[in-house]
């Protein structure tokens, strides 16, 4: 998983300079519009508003703008009606991967993933086809430098966390969805600086890379599925290994 860690925390500082440019921010603001209007305005009792607040702030997207779009998707976001979907299907080398999406055009959406999939030699699956391989997980992103990882591991064990990932830069607190919020103010509470907090796939299977030319085959299709502007997600089970990650990041 340490491979796949990697790629997550490139994903994450990728995100955040393509937001400053203004890519990005319209995943952003429609993620909380839908959070919002699926679960009503308050952050405090709505986990999913939660995160998708953690994250738009996370990739530099302004307050006032956020607050714009909690309070658009609660009064029903002027009549546009976005839906969630999930497509499932393998990639070069049998990896799988799992995508979540809002559209407001299902037919539009599901003919480019599929051309995507079909383009980078991939294969779109049936519903379910995939998703057995990933458990939904809460991850808490905890920075600073110089940290103890034996403390901070104590630390996410007695909170109720699962596992602690150590991502170079930062590190990955991974629990059970529903203590999340426990978990994290308990780290707030211990004295560490949390960054944000999200659902996310963890694989309880992995399908291990060897060679830098697949790994580059795998990641140029898995970031040119996050381009698509119908695609909030991308989750994957591959283990590229660290030198080969490294090399790719640097």
């Amino acid at each position: 998983m340490s491979g796949h860690s990697k790629w997550a925390n490139i994903k994450h500082r990728k995100s955040a300079q393509d937001a400053k440019r203004g890519k990005a921010f319209q995943k952003y603001i429609r993620a909380v519009m839908v959070a919002s209007r699926n679960g009503g305005s308050d952050i405090a009792m709505n986990a999913s508003l939660k995160s998708a607040v953690e994250r738009a702030r996370g990739a530099n997207v302004p307050v006032d703008t956020i607050e714009k779009a909690i309070k658009k998707g609660s009064g029903g976001m002027d009549g546009v009606s976005y839906e969630e979907m999930s497509y499932e299907g393998y990639g070069t080398g049998g990896v799988a991967i799992l995508v979540d999406a809002l559209t407001d055009n299902k037919n539009r959406t599901a003919s480019e993933i599929r051309f995507l999939f079909s383009r980078a030699g991939g294969s779109l699956g049936e519903a379910g086809c995939v998703s057995w391989i990933f458990q939904r997980k809460g991850s808490i992103s905890v920075i600073g430098k110089g940290l103890n990882e034996e403390e901070l591991l104590m630390a996410c064990l007695e909170a109720g966390a699962d596992d602690l990932e150590n991502n170079g830069q930062d590190y990955s607190v991974i629990c059970d969805p529903a203590l999340m919020s426990q978990v994290r103010e308990a780290l707030i509470s211990a004295g560490y600086a949390v960054e944000g907090s999200e659902m996310v796939m963890v694989p309880k299977t992995t399908v291990e890379v060897k060679t830098r030319a697949e790994a580059e085959k795998i990641l140029r299709f898995l970031e040119t599925l996050e381009d698509n502007d119908d695609v909030q997600n991308v989750h994957a089970n591959f283990d590229i290994p660290d030198d080969i990650m490294e090399e790719i990041a640097g």
